[in-house]
């Protein structure tokens, strides 16, 4: 039984041995280079770049977001006639530039809509860790 074990280890490794001389010293490989000729390397002749323009920006300088914009959807594509005659009809071109002042002039109509609402907007700026609810 002693002896057992050092010979079928002795013959597995003869096995092995055997093994790897047969298929890796004699295996002749094909030449990858001889199965097809190598092109040279060429330049399109439709290859041309143009020099930047002086004063354009950088494609370095828009961030990735802009980048990714620019790829799925182009640029300012020009409007169709039907969408500028639909914007003209909305009154694009007749918005009051002072509309924001307006708002909180005291002529304005409102509509009221409750005390709840009142509270919320009158309610002092914070993360609402002192938010307390109060009764009437």
């Amino acid at each position: 039984m002693r002896k057992a074990l050092p010979i079928a280890a002795g013959l597995a490794a003869a096995v092995l041995v055997t093994g790897c001389a047969k298929s890796g010293l004699d295996r002749t490989r094909p030449n990858e280079f001889a199965v097809a000729r190598q092109a040279p390397l060429v330049i399109p002749p439709d290859f041309s770049l143009t020099p930047p323009q002086p004063g354009a920006p950088r494609p370095q300088d828009t961030g990735p977001a802009e980048q990714a914009l620019q790829a799925m959807f182009g640029g300012a594509a020009p409007r169709s006639a039907v969408e500028k005659d639909t914007l003209d009809a909305a009154g694009q071109n007749s918005v009051d530039p002072g509309v924001r002042s307006e708002v909180g002039d005291a002529d304005t109509k409102v509509v009221d809509k409750g005390s709840t609402t009142r509270d919320i907007v009158a309610a002092p700026a914070g993360d609402g860790q002192v938010a307390r609810v109060t009764t009437p």
